[in-house]
């Protein structure tokens, strides 16, 4: 399966945001970052659309300017890796799953799942 995985160990090419691209995908994303709790409101397609991570993006782990600080492409290449952020990230991420699995379909479970609950596996490739 070929991958785009992202410095905090995303799998962008299964991601549904990554994916969307019409308006109507990107409601569908928006409105289920709000159900699960990512964002705080359905916000606009503007908004949720993505196309994956850059130096210019902000990262709510602060992971961008970390490796930016350590001089590395993904996180699993620093010195320090696995790290206090990498340590809390993956806690969140836990929690996050633990939360999805309530709220998403088993259909969308699934996606999210492959998308950004392996943060692990992917970092260790």
């Amino acid at each position: 399966m070929e991958e785009k995985i992202t410095l905090c160990g995303d799998n962008c090419l299964v991601c549904p945001r990554y994916n969307a691209k019409s308006d109507e995908e990107l409601k569908k994303v928006a409105e289920l970052w709000y159900r699960v709790g990512w964002r705080n409101t359905v916000v606009s397609n503007v908004e949720i659309s993505c196309l994956g991570c850059s130096s210019h993006k902000q990262c709510t782990y602060r992971l961008v300017e970390c490796i930016q600080e350590h001089n590395v492409n993904k996180c699993n290449q620093c010195r320090k890796y696995p790290c206090e952020k990498i340590n809390h990230m993956l806690i969140r991420s836990e929690e996050y799953k633990r939360n999805c699995k309530i709220k998403c379909s088993h259909e969308e479970y699934s996606i999210l799942e492959k998308a950004f609950f392996e943060k692990e596996i992917n970092l260790a490739k």
